[in-house]
């Protein structure tokens, strides 16, 4: 069991791990959070917030220290933050929200805006998303696998490692910025290998691992799902093969993070003669939140002493606007106040300089002992035009089970929410290249929906008038993404769209003369 043993060899435990697991979720979040205000207490962020003033109260009462954090620091998003303090970051000034320079920043996939942003990486995030990483890698002990698994390639879909550098710092994919700084005794099993990981050129990336395929032995595959789903479909066409376990017989994991699975599952399942291991992943470009720590588990364990304090925004209409915007005098909760079944906003303040930071991600708690999670969307991906309430978690739930039934292979969808007289209508455009029934796939999803959501159902009786469908080549939708200069990597294609982007997605179609 090469890995395992490497890891132990290391001294790499499961130490983290059983801490989290043996205390309360309170307690570590509450010790997280007085180490990153003690490490960055000399930073100009700290000087205007008084964080001396909240560390003085960890002495006191066991939930002060929330009262007097929530008091002295407001709640930021990106446009905020950066605004006031992180884009001094670019132009080299140090001590800023985090102690020295920052190197190093992710370029996110702008999925929720108008241009990619530029999220800070310090030496401390590196860091504790490697420990992350490899406190996921040891719950592989959790599993019944044969030992030649852990000797087996891992073969991880990212962008490049060949980061952008203007003078000051570097950027680029957080993937690219990860997998460059991988630690030496994990590069044996590391795949596609230093020379490949650099090219920036998608197509060409692509290319050169199909290439290579046969001379890989993988047992794991790290990525987006869609696409890993194009990379094996390029590798099973060129050695015309029946599936890819024709060419990696030991494969036996996919690790996938980024976009919710569910929706490609039917179609990824055709590539595969023998089932896999799914293992998902929260990984954003703001740290690595959380992963699956249970077998079988549609569930994610936050990782609750590891670089970041975690805050809950309840998702609603107390709390945000029909936009998605987060109102003045939101209510925040910690950890322990937190209920189950209930959609939550996240921010979160990290080791890289993030505070108080709205994330944009939705959650849900399955397990309050357990801190367990799943995502249900974003602040800005659901409909609401008239009192639907439509969540992602809502629409990819329906597609999978609809592809089920369907039986076809649904590679990407979107969906715009759009004026229909002095009314509403929905707009599904869905990716597939099979034979499809255009009325019977549009009656099935509606139906899906009503059966999944009690708001949709009372809508569609009345102000939702009308729910159109178009059926598209999945090409169209990574054109789309390549238009944009999204393509590949950690870049997903949005699942709503609203606003100046489902303009532009209509005028794209419209250009390439897509009748709609």
């Amino acid at each position: 069991m090469a890995i395992l043993g490497t890891l132990l060899k290391k001294g790499i435990r499961l130490r983290d791990s059983l801490v989290q697991e043996y205390s309360s979720p309170l307690d570590l979040q509450k010790g997280e959070l007085k180490k990153l205000l003690i490490k960055a207490k000399d930073t100009e962020f700290a000087k205007k917030y008084n964080f001396d003033l909240i560390l003085k109260e960890f002495k006191k009462g066991e939930h002060d220290f929330y009262t007097a954090f929530t008091k002295q620091i407001p709640i930021y998003n990106y446009n905020t933050i950066y605004s006031e303090w992180w884009y001094r970051l670019k132009g080299g000034e140090e001590d800023i929200t985090w102690p020295g320079a920052i190197r190093h920043f992710a370029l996110t996939s702008g999925t929720s805006g108008a241009a990619s942003k530029y999220i800070p990486i310090t030496k401390d995030m590196v860091k504790a998303i490697r420990k992350t990483g490899v406190r996921q890698i040891l719950t592989l002990s959790k599993y019944d696998l044969p030992d030649k698994l852990f000797t087996k390639g891992i073969l991880m879909l990212g962008g490049s490692t060949d980061l952008e550098f203007n003078g000051t710092y570097f950027s680029g994919d957080l993937s690219g910025i990860t997998t460059g700084r991988l630690p030496i005794w994990f590069q044996r099993f590391y795949k596609p290998g230093k020379k490949i990981s650099k090219n920036k050129n998608w197509g060409e990336k692509l290319d050169q691992i199909v290439e290579k395929a046969p001379d890989w032995d993988i047992g794991i595959i790290v990525g987006v799902p869609a696409w890993l789903q194009i990379l094996l479909e390029k590798i099973i066409e060129r050695y015309n093969l029946k599936t890819i376990h024709d060419l990696w017989p030991n494969l036996q994991i996919f690790v996938h993070g980024g976009v919710s699975f569910e929706p490609y599952k039917q179609g990824f399942e055709r590539l595969l003669e023998k089932p896999l291991i799914y293992m998902e992943t929260y990984l954003a470009s703001e740290g690595f939140l959380a992963f699956q720590a249970i077998p079988d588990s549609r569930s994610m364990r936050l990782v609750l002493n590891n670089g970041i304090f975690h805050e809950f925004i309840p998702f609603n209409e107390e709390n945000f606007d029909s936009e998605g915007e987060i109102l003045p005098h939101a209510k925040t909760l910690k950890i322990d106040e937190i209920e189950e079944e209930t959609d939550y906003a996240l921010l979160i303040s990290t080791c890289a300089g993030a505070w108080r930071y709205l994330i944009g991600d939705v959650i849900r708690f399955t397990s309050k002992e357990e801190s367990e999670i799943y995502i249900t969307g974003r602040t800005k991906h659901f409909l609401s035009l008239c009192g639907e309430h439509l969540s992602m978690d809502n629409m990819n739930k329906a597609v999978e089970l609809v592809s089920e039934e369907m039986n076809l292979n649904i590679r990407e969808f979107t969906v715009l929410g759009l004026p229909h007289g002095s009314l509403f209508m929905h707009h599904w455009f869905v990716g597939s290249d099979d034979e499809v029934d255009h009325a019977a796939l549009l009656s099935q999803i509606d139906e899906k929906l009503k059966q999944l959501n009690d708001d949709y159902v009372v809508e569609r009786k009345h102000a939702l008038k009308e729910v159109k469908l178009t059926v598209l080549s999945p090409s169209v939708f990574y054109d789309w993404l390549r238009s944009k200069g999204k393509e590949g990597g950690q870049n997903k294609f949005p699942r709503v769209l609203k606003g100046e982007k489902a303009e532009q997605w209509l005028g794209f179609l419209k250009e390439n003369g897509i009748k709609i």
